[in-house]
Parts: C-alpha cells; structure tokens; sequence
C-alpha cells in the first residue's frame, strides 16, 4: 500500500476534496481523514469524487484502488496474452478448468461438428498487472488438448501455443455484448453481482476453413475495451 504524501491548502478555493490526490492503493476513509486532519464526510466525498471519474474503483475484499490505465485492444486476430505483453501489461494466467467432454449442442453448432463429439474445454482467469481482467472460456478440437497443457497456458497465448502445432489462423468472426456479471464471475474479476461485462464469442477459422476454436470471454467494462477502425465504402 502507498503512503500518500498531499499538500492541502486550507485557504484555496479548491475545494479540499479536489485537492486530494491518491496513490497506488488506498487506506480506508478513515485513517485517510485522520492522516490530513478532515472531516470523514470531506474524506468521503473526496473518494466518492474519484470513483465517479472513474480514476479509483472499490473492489470487493481488496478496498479501494487507483484506476491504471485501460486496457484497448485491437480488433485483430490476436490472443489477448499477446497484446497484453506487447503493451507491457504483464499478464498473467490462471486455469480453471481443463477437460475433454462432449460438445453441448450449442458449441458443436459454433464448431461444426455433431452434438457430444469429444472437445477439449478451457476455462481461464487473465490478469494485467495483478488485476483481474477477463475469464475466458473456450472449446477447441480434441486433437489439439496434447500441446495445451495447463502448465504452458499459464505462460503463453493459446494462439501462440495452436501456431506451434502448424495450425494456420486465418480468419474469425466475434460478436461483442454486454451483460451483468454472475455470481462466479464476480467472485473471480472482484466485482460486485451485477456488475457491467463487455462480452465476446468467437469462432476462428484455420487456412482449410475448419473451426479451431470457439472462445466465450467476458471482460471487466471498468478496465477493458475495444478498438476499431470503420472505412466507407
């Protein structure tokens, strides 16, 4: 946690709660107040005025934090491991789940095969900066579970990881939404229930136009975002 060092000026007529300036991770209001003499409805509001800027965000069993920078990414056929080391966001991976199953019936339609044909099911947390960003959950052919092991998702893209076995990508079609966070996920991306989600469902297609993934991601709205360049035609 970071000590705050703030030169208030009680004559200004700025506002004391404007002239508040956090740090990485903040005490809690009250010892805040205590440290610079205020009152806690002044320490109060002097957060309160940050959250809504949305330059600190109060996260469950963590407290409240500073707001590092968005995380935007490209509209490419990228995996967001690579882009987030491209912009020095160290990421990190944590697999939740890792099995071979039947395809539901949902999932085989997105991948072109029958309904209960074997898959191989990945579901993973990713961080940037120690911060929870996104859960990812994706079902790819069976024949590709030897070279995704849990251990080298934890520490390579998974496009990276599916080039290295020759699959070509070659092209992708997502659909981006919105929604509130479920219970699990709001557990897992420390966010209360409810809280707003950008969405994205993918299937990506290899140089053959087999289907070689169809991803389900959601992302922290807070923290995350997506970037596109629109052409007229």
């Amino acid at each position: 946690m970071t000590e705050l060092t703030v030169d208030l000026d009680r004559s200004s007529p700025v506002p004391l709660y404007f002239q508040v300036a956090p740090g990485d991770r903040l005490e809690n209001e009250i010892s805040l107040a205590d440290r610079w003499g205020l009152s806690r409805p002044t320490m109060r509001r002097a957060i309160q005025e940050l959250v809504d800027k949305g330059l600190l965000v109060r996260r469950r069993g963590i407290g409240t934090q500073v707001v590092h920078g968005r995380v935007k990414r490209p509209m490419d056929l990228t995996s967001l491991f690579d882009d987030l080391a491209r912009s020095d966001q160290k990421p990190t991976t944590r697999v939740l789940d890792r099995e071979l199953l039947g395809a539901p019936a949902g999932v085989a339609e997105w991948l072109g095969v029958p309904t209960g044909t074997q898959v191989l099911h990945l579901e993973r947390l990713r961080c940037a900066r120690d911060e929870p960003l996104a859960v990812m959950r994706n079902w790819l052919p069976a024949d590709l579970a030897p070279v995704l092991s849990a251990e080298a998702l934890e520490t390579r893209g998974l496009y990276e990881l599916m080039r290295g076995t020759g699959v070509h990508l070659r092209i992708a079609t997502q659909r981006i939404g919105a929604r509130g966070a479920t219970a699990p996920e709001s557990r897992l991306l420390a966010l209360r229930k409810g809280a707003p989600l950008l969405t994205m469902e993918r299937v990506t297609y290899d140089g053959s136009g087999r289907a070689v993934e169809f991803g389900s991601h959601v992302y922290n709205a807070e923290t995350y975002s997506i970037e596109m360049t629109v052409v007229e035609r």
